[in-house]
């Protein structure tokens, strides 16, 4: 599997990195890494609730709308921690293929 040479992931991540290391006050994303982490955590459980309640709502735009929201500030947590995406890219290769039973049993231990 390549990745798309404009994968805006990667994209949106190196933003992340930059206003990271180069905070400027007018950036939410540099506002939400002064926070810390359990900001950037709130975050992405509202998101992750905003979802839930689009996906129940059954509309299409909302559901794109909040999923960006939530992948965005699921970034932001990577980029927190130095978590490339390409390691979680990697983690569902390692997955694709194997039955998702399969794959959580073989983590319980």
């Amino acid at each position: 599997m390549e990745k798309p040479k404009d994968d805006i992931i990667a994209a949106v991540y190196r933003v992340i990195q930059e206003r990271k290391a180069n905070p400027d006050e007018s950036s939410y994303t540099a506002s939400l890494m002064a926070k810390g982490v359990d900001k950037i955590l709130k975050k992405v459980g509202e998101e992750a609730t905003e979802v839930v309640i689009a996906g129940k709502g059954g509309k299409r735009e909302e559901i794109i709308y909040e999923t960006a929201d939530l992948i965005f500030h699921n970034l932001v947590l990577l980029g927190f921690y130095d978590i490339d995406p390409e390691e979680v890219y990697a983690e569902l290769r390692r997955r694709f293929g194997i039955s998702g039973i399969e794959e959580k049993e073989s983590r319980v231990g």
